[in-house]
């Protein structure tokens, strides 16, 4: 590894844009790990992003430290590459530990980096930017600056933006795309959704919002109306009894209470549509079915139960979702400090359904009876019925 400690040296300096370790050899270790300069305390170091579940986790090291680190995770990965304002290099390490070294000259100029610890954000929605909706649902003021306490919310929209670009080709381009907002509420999101699809990327959507509250609704047709959205509607309904159309690409459910998640998903699954994004809130129903002898003793702790059935929760609710031919990811929606229900199950259509045998006997080995699993297996009588 003498090699790779000399070429380490050699680029890791205030030039470096990116390194990025690659491909490790065990399916336990982060799946990617990335460093870039930083200035902290006005002193040169390096901040590592390790990938591991969805999340990333931050480490700051000093030049030695750093070299050290990266000599250490090269035992457990297989690729590394450097790409600096004074060249590029691709390492591979063998399977027996040889190391081979790759090193090429850039062909062009690279743009300097900025090094600050705490680079400005980059959001789907500028902040500078002054936007009628935010102005109105009370998070930019008059000249477009965001509220000082609505600053969260604001970076809840972003981020959710986000979860909506990256599954946008998956949605038809050629043809109106309905989509379905499940307690809507203030519609925050639902406003921010039409603005991004309609206004900056120019599909032709047709969104409703739906929510049991009828003065909320009814403000939200007032603001749609007063900013000519004219494919964005609002109703009072129920998410359990909607049937007000027959064909949905898009099913969003944010916040819906314990099991109206269930039957939210439930309709999304009858629609067979394209993509779910589900944050579930108040998951009481396992907490009070949950039982098992082995795990006993760590359900006699209120607290423990009660998140350890949130989660089992949602995680039956991603198995189910995979039997019926989706691709799930359970992502992390805004940061903990603000909020502990902060799960994001986004569902992609991929017809290649999972075997159902599998939660089911996760279901039998906790006890329970999961809403979904419930509707689900009803729909199925009903087809057999008819």
């Amino acid at each position: 590894m003498e090699e790779l400690k000399e070429l380490l040296y050699k680029f890791l300096n205030e030039k470096l844009v990116r390194l990025t370790i690659s491909k490790p050899r065990s399916k336990t270790e982060a799946a990617k790990i990335s460093l870039r300069p930083v200035l902290l305390g006005g002193k040169l170091s390096f901040q590592a992003s390790i990938s591991r579940n969805n999340q990333i986790f931050h480490r700051n090291f000093i030049k030695d430290e750093a070299v050290g680190e990266i000599l250490k995770w090269m035992e457990i990965y297989r690729q590394l590459e450097i790409f600096s304002q004074e060249g590029q290099a691709t390492v591979l390490v063998s399977k027996k530990g040889r190391v081979g070294i790759k090193e090429k000259k850039i062909s062009c100029c690279v743009k300097q980096q900025d090094l600050s610890h705490n680079r400005k954000k980059k959001y789907i929605l500028a902040p500078e930017r002054k936007i009628d909706f935010l102005v109105d649902l009370g998070v930019q003021t008059r000249e477009g600056k965001i509220v000082r306490t609505k600053y969260d919310k604001f970076r809840q929209i972003n981020r959710f933006l986000e979860f909506i670009e990256d599954i946008l080709p998956q949605l038809p381009a050629d043809r109106e795309v309905t989509i379905l907002d499940f307690g809507c509420g203030k519609s925050y999101l639902t406003f921010a959704m039409y603005h991004y699809l309609r206004e900056l990327k120019g599909y032709q959507v047709h969104i409703i919002g739906l929510d049991l509250k009828e003065d909320v609704i009814a403000h939200c047709r007032e603001l749609a109306e007063k900013y000519g959205y004219s494919g964005l509607d609002f109703f009072v309904g129920d998410i359990a009894s909607y049937e007000g159309v027959s064909q949905v690409d898009m099913v969003v459910t944010l916040h819906a209470c314990d099991t109206a998640t269930d039957y939210a998903l439930d309709k999304a699954i009858r629609w067979k549509a394209k993509v779910i994004l589900s944050v579930p809130c108040c998951q009481h129903e396992l907490n009070a079915q949950i039982k098992n002898d082995v795990l006993a003793p760590v359900f006699s702790y209120g607290l423990i139960k009660e998140r350890m059935a949130a989660l089992f929760t949602d995680a039956i609710r991603a198995q189910i979702l995979e039997s019926n031919g989706y691709q799930v990811q359970i992502l992390e929606f805004i940061d903990m400090e603000h909020t502990p229900k902060n799960i994001l199950i986004r569902a992609v259509k991929k017809g290649r359904a999972k075997d159902g045998e599998e939660y089911r006997r996760v279901m039998e080995f906790l006890h329970v009876q999961p809403t979904l699993a419930a509707l689900q297996d009803r729909g199925k009588d009903d087809k057999q019925d008819a």
